[in-house]
C-alpha cells in the first residue's frame, strides 16, 4: 500500500496527467504484490460495466451543448436584473450566476472559465480589483459541486452506492445557501471599498417576469430533472439522455441557436473531457480494488474511533483530512479514492451517506479554488491576467464563508436532508 501511494505522488509531482499517475500506481501494486497484474486489469474493465456511468458523458454533452444554445447570455441577463441593484452589483452577478450555471454545466471549472472570459473584464474596467474579481468568480464556482447535476455528486453516488437522485435533491438547500453566504461576504467587501451597484433601484416585477421568462428554459432544466428523477420517469443515468434532448430541442427549436457546427464543437469537447474523466474512472476501480484489499477502510476506522467515537468529531476529522488533501489532489481522484474508505466509517456511527456526500464534495471541490494545485484558480488567474498571491489574499474571506456554511451543515444535517427525505 505505501508502495502504491508514494508511485502516486512522485508521479504527479513529476507533472503526469491525473489518470496515468493513478494507472502506473495501481499496475505497480499488482505487480509488486500478493496479486497477478490480471486481476488488476479485470478491475479497470470491471469499473467501465456499470449503467449509472453512463449519466457522466451525458452530462458533459448536454453542459456543453447548454453552453451553446444562447443560455448562458439569458442566464447573465436574468442574474443582472435580480441582483445588479446591489452594493458590488457585477460581483452578485457572478455568484447568482454560478448558481445558475450549477444547474445547466455541471463543472465548476467549465463555470470559472466562463465568467472569467465573460463577465471578468467588466468587473475590472469598473475598478474592482484583479484579485477580487478572480476570487469572486472562482470561489462561487463552488456551488456547482452542489447544484444538481453535479457530476461530482454523479460519481460519489456511483462509487459508494448511493442514491443518486437523492444526492440531486440534497444538493439544493446547500447550493442556495452557498449563494447567499458568498453573497453576503460580497456585499460586505463592497461597501467598505465603494463597489457600487449597477442599477440604480431595485427592479420592478415586470422587469423580474420578463427576466425570468426569457431565461425559461434555463432555469426549468434543473426542475425538469429533478421531477424526471422523482417521478420515476428516468433513471439518474436516463435523465443524463432526457438532458441530451432538452438541450437540442432547446438549441434548435426553441433559442435556435445551436447550429450544425457549435454541435461538431459540443461533441468534440464532450468526447474529451468524458475521455478524461473514464480514465480516471477506470484506472481508480484498480486503486480501490487494492485500498480495501489492502484493508485501509478498517485501519483509517480504528485509527479515528481511537481518538473519539462522537460521529460529529469523526465526520470534523475526516473534511479536514479531506481539505488537505483536496490542496494537492483533483477533487474528481479523490471522490473516487476516497468514497470507499471514509463511507463504510461514517455509515456505522449513524451519519447518512447522503449528507456525508454533499459535505465531501463541497470540501473536496474547494481544493480547486486554493493553491497549490487549485485548477479553477490557475484558470481564472490566467484569463484574468491576475497574480495569485493576490487572489490567495483576497479569496479568504470568501473560503472562510465557504467553511461556516460546512460547519453549519455538519452540525444541522436536517439543512441537507429534509427535501430527499421529504420528496423520497
Amino acid at each position: 500500500m505505501t508502495l502504491l501511494a508514494v508511485t502516486f505522488f512522485v508521479l504527479m509531482i513529476l507533472g503526469l496527467p491525473i489518470a496515468f499517475a493513478i494507472g502506473i500506481a495501481g499496475f505497480t501494486f499488482f505487480a509488486t504484490g500478493p496479486m497477478p497484474p490480471s486481476i488488476g486489469v479485470q478491475q479497470v474493465a470491471s469499473a467501465s460495466q456499470s449503467f449509472p456511468l453512463l449519466a457522466v458523458p451525458f452530462f458533459v454533452l448536454a453542459g456543453h451543448m447548454m453552453n451553446r444554445t444562447g443560455i448562458t447570455s439569458r442566464l447573465i441577463a436574468c442574474s443582472s436584473v435580480l441582483v445588479s441593484w446591489m452594493a458590488g452589483g457585477l460581483a452578485q452577478v457572478c455568484i447568482v450566476l454560478s448558481t445558475l450555471m450549477g444547474g445547466v454545466s455541471g463543472s465548476a471549472v467549465a463555470d470559472a472559465a466562463m465568467e472569467a472570459r465573460i463577465l471578468g473584464p467588466g468587473l475590472i474596467a469598473r475598478g474592482y480589483s484583479r484579485g477580487f474579481t478572480a476570487a469572486v468568480i472562482a470561489v462561487s464556482s463552488l456551488i456547482t459541486a452542489t447544484i444538481p447535476p453535479s457530476l461530482g455528486l454523479i460519481l460519489y453516488g456511483f462509487v459508494g452506492n448511493v442514491s443518486i437522485g437523492r444526492l440531486f435533491l440534497a444538493g439544493i438547500v446547500p447550493g442556495l445557501l452557498m449563494m447567499a453566504f458568498l453573497m453576503v461576504t460580497a456585499w460586505l467587501i463592497a461597501r467598505r471599498r465603494g463597489y457600487g451597484a449597477e442599477a440604480k433601484a431595485p427592479p420592478s416585477l415586470a422587469d423580474v417576469r420578463r427576466a425570468v421568462a426569457d431565461a425559461k428554459w434555463a432555469l426549468l432544466f434543473p426542475l425538469a430533472l429533478l421531477f424526471a428523477i422523482r417521478g420515476g420517469l428516468f433513471t439518474p443515468s436516463e435523465v443524463g439522455a432526457f438532458a441530451v434532448v432538452y438541450a437540442a430541442v432547446v438549441g434548435f427549436l426553441l433559442h435556435r441557436e445551436l447550429t450544425w457546427k457549435r454541435l461538431t464543437e459540443a461533441l468534440t469537447e464532450a468526447v474529451v473531457d468524458t475521455g478524461m474523466i473514464m480514465l480516471i474512472i477506470l484506472f481508480s476501480g484498480m486503486v480501490g480494488y487494492a485500498i480495501i484489499f489492502e484493508q485501509a477502510p478498517q485501519s483509517v476506522a480504528a485509527a479515528l474511533t481511537a481518538l473519539t467515537e462522537e460521529p460529529v468529531l469523526v465526520v470534523a476529522l475526516i473534511l479536514v483530512f479531506l481539505f488537505v488533501a483536496g490542496l494537492f489532489v483533483e477533487s474528481t481522484v479523490l471522490v473516487l479514492l476516497l468514497t470507499p474508505i471514509f463511507l463504510p466509517i461514517v455509515q456505522p456511527l449513524g451519519v447518512d451517506g447522503v449528507h456525508f456526500g454533499i459535505l465531501m464534495m463541497t470540501v473536496v471541490t474547494l481544493g480547486s479554488m486554493t493553491p497549490p494545485v487549485g485548477v479553477a484558480m490557475y484558470t481564472v488567474c490566467s484569463l484574468l491576467d491576475c497574480p495569485v498571491e493576490e487572489y490567495v489574499v483576497e479569496s479568504l474571506p470568501f473560503v472562510g464563508a465557504v467553511v461556516a456554511l460546512i460547519v453549519v451543515l455538519t452540525l444541522w444535517p436536517g439543512l441537507v436532508l429534509f427535501i430527499p427525505n421529504a420528496l423520497m
